[in-house]
C-alpha cells in the first residue's frame, strides 16, 4: 500500500475512533442520571436491626436535623432574625420542621385546632365544668395585664384553656435552651434553631441545596449583614465531606495528569504516542460509564470518581504497547507477539474486580462493571484499533541510555529460592505484634472533619437537646395503634430516668399523637352543647368578659366532641404529619415505633427501664449495629476475595499451562499484598473496608507486573522493554496513589497509601521472584 494511502487509512480510522467517542458522549448525556446517596456505598443490611440502621442514616430524623446558630449583635436583633428565618424555612417545601422557641400554631393546622381537647393531656384529670372554666378564666383575666397580653388576645376567643399552648409545650423539647425575646438562645448568646430537611440525611445533593436554601433565607433578612450563621448536623457533614472530597479528588487529578503527562514525554518522548496512547483509555472510560448509564437506573457520583481510579490499569495496555515496539518492527506485529499476556493480564484483572459485583453493594456492583467494562474496551481497542494509528517508525526504548546499565544491576540482584520464607515469617511477626485492633469497625473514624466543627456540634447538639444519633427507642406492634399504645407506657419511665440523671430527653410518638383510647377517655369526658352553656354562664359571672366572646371556644368543643378519633392520616398533610411519618413506620404486617434520645448517660439502666415498661420496646444501639453490619460486609468481601483468588489461579495456570510459571505469577502478587497488610499494621492502622478495596486494585496492577517479568524470551533487549514499561507503569501509579496518600481525607488516604505500597512491593518481589536467565 502505497504511504498516502496508508496516511489516509490511518485518519479515516482516526476520525471514525473519535467519532465513536463522540456518540459515546452522547449516550452518557442523555442516559446517564448520577445519584449522590452515601447509602449505595454503605452494606446491604440483613438482619432488622441493620435494616433500621440503614433507614435512620438517611432518613431518620436525626440524620435529618440542621443545628443552627446565629451570633453577633444584641439580642433583640439576633431573636429578630431567629423569627424571620424560621418564617422563611417554614414557608420553604425543603424543610419539614422549623422549631425556635417560638410559639408555632402551624404544626397544628386551623381545621385541626378542635382536636387540642383529645391531644392535651388535661381531660386525664380535669372535666371542662363550672369550676374549672371559672379558674381558668380568672387566669386569663389576670393575664391580659402581663406582658403576654398581645399573644393571649388572639387565643381567648377560640381557646380560654389555652389547650393550644399546653400542646405546643408538650410537643417541645423536654431539654430545651432559655427562651429570650421569645426564641431559643444559647449560653454563650447565640440565637438557636433547629430545622427538620425533607431530604435525606446522607443524600449531599438535596442537604447541600437545602442549606443553600437556609444560607439564602438568613442573607435576605434585614439586618443580617452583622450577624454570623453556623450549621452543623449530619446532614451539614455530608456536604463538608462531599465538597472535601470532590476538591481534593480534583486537585490531585489535575497535578497527576500534568505528572502523566510530564512522565510519558520523556518515556516515548513523542506527542503523538501521548496523544493516540490516550485514546485506549478515553474508549474504556467512556464504554464504562455507557454500560453504567444503561444497566442502572442511577449512578453514584463516587462510582464515577473512584472509577476512573481503578480504570487507571487500563494505562498499562498502551503502555505496553509502546515500550515493547522494535525498530523496524510494525506496531500491529508487535501487538500481535504480546496479546497472549496482555489477554490474561486483562482476563485476570476483570476477575479481581467481580469480588466487587460479589460484594452484593449497590456502589461496589456498580464499580464493577463500570471497571471490568472499561478494561475490556481498553484492551480490545489497544489491540485491535491502535496498532493501525501508530507510526510505522518507532524509536526502540531498549536503547535509551542507562537501561541497560539499570537491567544488568537487577539482574545482579540475588535471587534466593528460599526468599518467600523470610518475607512471609516477617509478614507474620508483623501482624502478630502490631498494635491496635486489626479491624476498622468504626465508620465514624473515617471521617475528615476537623475537630473544632465536631466539637461545635456537641455543643449545639446539648445546648439544643437534639437527639444524639446513636440510640433509638424501637417499639414494635401488630397496629400503628399499639404502637402509640406501648409509647404511652414507656412515658412515665422514661421521665423516671430524666430526673434519675440516666437520659436528658426524649420523644415518643405517642406526644404527638396519643393512643385511640386515651383519645376516646378524653372525647367522653367533653360536655355537650347544653352542658357547656351552663358551665360558661356560671363561670362568666362577675368576670367582665362578654357571653358571645367565647362562641369559637363552644364549637371547637363540640367538633371534638362528635369528631372521628385522630390517626396519623389525619396529619398526613401538615407539618405534624411528617414528624409521626418518621416516628411510625409500617414494615410487612407490623408497625414500628421509632423515638429519639438525648443526651444518653447509662445505656444499660434505660435498657432496663424500657424492657420492663413495655415488653415489645428495646433500646437500639446504632453504634453496634454498624459495626455488626461492617464485619458481616466484611466477612462477605473477604469470601469474594477468596472465591476471585481460586478462579485467578485456574486461569492464570490454564494461561500458561505450568504450575511452576503460575507460581511465579501469584506468588509475588499474594506476599506483596500480605506485606502490605502486615506494614500498614505496623504502622497502627486498623483495616477498613476501603483498604480492602485498595488492595484488590493492588493486587490487579503487581498481576501485570509479574505476567510480564515472568516471560523469559532470553533477549536482552526485550527485557530492557518489559523493564521499561513496567517503570512507567509503575511511576505512573506512584503519581497518582502517591499523592492520594497524602490526602487530608481518611478514605483516599486509605486507598492512596494502599495502592502505593502495594505498587512498591509488588514492583520488587516481581523482580526478585521472576525467572532468571542465568540462576534459575
Amino acid at each position: 500500500m502505497r504511504r498516502g494511502d496508508v496516511k489516509g487509512a490511518r485518519l479515516g480510522l482516526l476520525i471514525a475512533w473519535i467519532a465513536t467517542l463522540a456518540l459515546l458522549g452522547v449516550v452518557v448525556a442523555t442516559h446517564l442520571k448520577v445519584g449522590t446517596d452515601l447509602r449505595s456505598f454503605m452494606p446491604a443490611p440483613t438482619t432488622p436491626d441493620q435494616k433500621l440502621l440503614m433507614e435512620q442514616v438517611g432518613e431518620g430524623p436525626g440524620s435529618r436535623l440542621l443545628l443552627v446558630a446565629i451570633d453577633g449583635g444584641d439580642d433583640t436583633t439576633k431573636a429578630a432574625l431567629s423569627r424571620g428565618l424560621a418564617a422563611a424555612l417554614r414557608k420553604d417545601a425543603a424543610f419539614t420542621q422549623v422549631v425556635n422557641g417560638d410559639f408555632d400554631l402551624g404544626m397544628l393546622d386551623s381545621s385541626l385546632l378542635p382536636y387540642r381537647f383529645l391531644l392535651s393531656p388535661t381531660l386525664d384529670t380535669q372535666r371542662l365544668d363550672e369550676a374549672y372554666l371559672a379558674d381558668q378564666l380568672q387566669q386569663r383575666l389576670d393575664d391580659l395585664s402581663s406582658p403576654a397580653a398581645t399573644l393571649l388576645k388572639g387565643l381567648l376567643p377560640r381557646d380560654p384553656t389555652l389547650e393550644t399552648l399546653k400542646v405546643a409545650e408538650r410537643w417541645t423539647p423536654a431539654h430545651s435552651p432559655e427562651v429570650r425575646e421569645g426564641v431559643w438562645f444559647s449560653s454563650r448568646g447565640e440565637a438557636l434553631l433547629l430545622a427538620q430537611t425533607r431530604g435525606a440525611g446522607f443524600d449531599p445533593g438535596a442537604q447541600d441545596d437545602a442549606i443553600g436554601r437556609l444560607r439564602a433565607a438568613f442573607a435576605a433578612l434585614p439586618g443580617s449583614g452583622q450577624s454570623h450563621l453556623t450549621i452543623s448536623g449530619p446532614g451539614y457533614f455530608t456536604v463538608v465531606v462531599n465538597a472535601q472530597t470532590r476538591d481534593q479528588a480534583d486537585w490531585i487529578g489535575r497535578i497527576s495528569t500534568i505528572g502523566f503527562i510530564v512522565l510519558m514525554l520523556a518515556a516515548y518522548r513523542s506527542i503523538g504516542a501521548l496523544l493516540l496512547g490516550a485514546l485506549p483509555v478515553a474508549t474504556g472510560a467512556l464504554a464504562g460509564i455507557v454500560a453504567l448509564s444503561l444497566w442502572f437506573p442511577e449512578v453514584h457520583g463516587i462510582t464515577l470518581a473512584f472509577g476512573f481510579t481503578l480504570l487507571g490499569v487500563a494505562q498499562e495496555y498502551p503502555i505496553r504497547l509502546l515500550s515493547h515496539r522494535r525498530a523496524g518492527e510494525s506496531a500491529l506485529a508487535s501487538v500481535r507477539g504480546l496479546w497472549p499476556l496482555l489477554l490474561t493480564a486483562i482476563g485476570s484483572a476483570c476477575i479481581a474486580y467481580l469480588a466487587f459485583y460479589a460484594s452484593g453493594v449497590g456502589g461496589l456492583k456498580q464499580l464493577a462493571v463500570f471497571t471490568i467494562v472499561g478494561l475490556l474496551a481498553a484492551g480490545f481497542s489497544t489491540r485491535y484499533a491502535l496498532p493501525y494509528l501508530l507510526p510505522e517508525k518507532a524509536r526502540d526504548v531498549a536503547d535509551m541510555p542507562g537501561l541497560a546499565a539499570f537491567r544488568t544491576w537487577l539482574d545482579n540482584l540475588p535471587r534466593p529460592r528460599w526468599l518467600p520464607l523470610p518475607i512471609l515469617a516477617a509478614v507474620v511477626a508483623m501482624l502478630a505484634f502490631a498494635p491496635g485492633s486489626f479491624w476498622q469497625n468504626d465508620l465514624s473514624a473515617l471521617t475528615p472533619l476537623p475537630r473544632d466543627m465536631l466539637m461545635t456540634d456537641a455543643r449545639l447538639r446539648g445546648e439544643l437537646g437534639a437527639p444524639d444519633v446513636r440510640y433509638l427507642l424501637v417499639v414494635q406492634a401488630p397496629t400503628a395503634d399499639g404502637v402509640l399504645t406501648a409509647s404511652a407506657k414507656l412515658e412515665p419511665a422514661l421521665r423516671a430516668q430524666v430526673t434519675a440523671k440516666n437520659l436528658d430527653g426524649f420523644e415518643l410518638p405517642s406526644i404527638y399523637l396519643p393512643d385511640l383510647a386515651t383519645q376516646r377517655a378524653r372525647q367522653a369526658k367533653l360536655p355537650d352543647r347544653p352542658a357547656l352553656d351552663a358551665a360558661l354562664d356560671g363561670a362568666l359571672e362577675g368576670l367582665p368578659f362578654r357571653r358571645d366572646l367565647f362562641a369559637p371556644f363552644e364549637a371547637d368543643v363540640e367538633a371534638a366532641r362528635t369528631a372521628p378519633l385522630l390517626t396519623p392520616e389525619t396529619f398526613s398533610r401538615s407539618a405534624l404529619g411528617q414528624r409521626l411519618a418518621a416516628m411510625l413506620v409500617q414494615r410487612g404486617d407490623h408497625w414500628v415505633g421509632l423515638s429519639t434520645l438525648s443526651g444518653v448517660r447509662d445505656a444499660s439502666a434505660l435498657a432496663a427501664a424500657v424492657s420492663s415498661a413495655a415488653p415489645n420496646a428495646r433500646l437500639l444501639d446504632l453504634k453496634d449495629a454498624s459495626e455488626s453490619l461492617v464485619a458481616a460486609y466484611r466477612t462477605r468481601i473477604l469470601h469474594a476475595v477468596l472465591a476471585a483468588g481460586a478462579l485467578l489461579f485456574i486461569t492464570i495456570t490454564l494461561a500458561l499451562r505450568s504450575l511452576r510459571r503460575a507460581w511465579h505469577v501469584l506468588a509475588p502478587m499474594t506476599l506483596a499484598t500480605f506485606l502490605v497488610l502486615a506494614v500498614e499494621r505496623v504502622l497502627g492502622i486498623p483495616v477498613s473496608l476501603f483498604h480492602l478495596v485498595a488492595l484488590i486494585l493492588a493486587a490487579g496492577l503487581g498481576l501485570h507486573y509479574a505476567l510480564f517479568f515472568e516471560r523469559d524470551t532470553g533477549d536482552p533487549a526485550e527485557q530492557r522493554r518489559t523493564l521499561h514499561a513496567t517503570v512507567v507503569c509503575v511511576l505512573a501509579a506512584l503519581l497518582v496513589f502517591g499523592m492520594l496518600a497524602w490526602s487530608s481525607i481518611p478514605v483516599l488516604r486509605a486507598i492512596g497509601l494502599t495502592v502505593a505500597l502495594g505498587v512498591a512491593f509488588h514492583f520488587c518481589l516481581s523482580i526478585l521472584m521472576a525467572p532468571h536467565a542465568r540462576q534459575d
